[in-house]
């Protein structure tokens, strides 16, 4: 049998980045949890943590903890359903997803409210690029995840949520400013772009699209769908942006799109672990309903 104690402490490293968290998070000394996992090493025989800044799990801890995440939500509901056995009924179970910031600014934060308004779950959200939130479902630090990749991770299902359209605006005093002439590759060389971060590339996508070439593009990061709007409204630079952020300075005028006609829809997937348990039914109910409503079909 598989020490449960152990294969807690093992998550909450992986999940934390570091003995020290993990530590605070499970109420015990770091030098505790870091015996729990020596001895979980040697029941298993292989390493299960990288250590490191921060640490992660090897294949084995990875597929540990995905372990331990399921029989939490599988214990939690077994409660339920068998009366007799002790449970405490402020129990909360953790359920670690991850998505992406945009679908988070928009369409995925109603569902996420109104399932854990209802649900005995305390939410551990990641947010990440959509073309890397399905890492964190192959590391197991998450049960499920928003994610740009139709190939399921390992031990999940994959299934198509729609498609997010994104479109390419700044303030009319910056269009005048860099593109008076047109938008090409030369004047999108020189005006000020803005990113989520170094691995955002739906800038640099759509104007491969459009120039039909790769072009260098100064930029700006900033982490933030809200700060792209307020620094596209200020013309601190140009950016591609969910169409449900910008519909209304659209109509008002204070943002326009660059190229008309020209927009990037990106399509996402909802994975989630494999009989994980009605709790993230449940969650996929919200999203799905959520995701009917608000993308687009394809």
């Amino acid at each position: 049998m598989l020490d449960y104690a152990s294969l807690s402490a093992l998550a909450a490293v992986v999940r934390e980045g570091s003995f020290e968290r993990a530590a605070r998070a499970l109420h015990v000394t770091p030098s505790a949890v870091s015996q729990r996992i020596r001895l979980l090493e040697e029941r298993i025989g292989c390493a299960l943590v990288v250590r490191g800044q921060p640490c992660h799990a090897t294949e084995t801890g990875r597929r540990l903890c995905q372990h331990v995440d399921r029989v939490r939500l599988l214990e939690h509901e077994l409660n339920g359903e068998v009366p007799t056995l002790e449970q405490d009924a402020d129990t909360r179970v953790p359920l670690p997803i991850a998505v992406n910031a945009d679908s988070l600014a928009t369409w995925f934060a109603p569902a996420l409210t109104a399932f854990a308004a209802a649900a005995p779950v305390l939410m551990e959200v990641a947010v990440d690029d959509q073309d890397y939130t399905s890492e964190w479902l192959r590391s197991g630090k998450v049960l499920a995840a928003v994610t740009g990749t139709a190939r399921a991770a390992t031990g999940c299902n994959s299934r198509p949520l729609g498609a997010m359209r994104y479109l390419a605006a700044a303030s009319p005093a910056f269009v005048q400013r860099f593109f008076a002439r047109g938008v090409g590759a030369g004047s999108l060389a020189l005006a000020p772009s803005l990113v989520f971060n170094p691995k955002d590339e739906l800038q640099s996508r759509w104007v491969r699209r459009l120039c039909r070439r790769h072009v260098e593009l100064p930029r700006h990061t900033l982490p933030s769908p809200q700060a792209f709007v307020a620094a596209s409204l200020a013309g601190m630079g140009w950016g591609l942006h969910p169409e449900a952020l910008i519909s209304q300075h659209l109509k008002s005028g204070t943002l326009q799109e660059l190229v008309p006609n020209t927009s990037l829809d990106v399509p996402l997937y909802w994975q989630q672990a494999r009989a994980a348990s009605s709790l993230l039914d449940g969650l996929t109910r919200e999203v799905f309903s959520a995701a009917n409503a608000a993308l687009l079909r394809r």
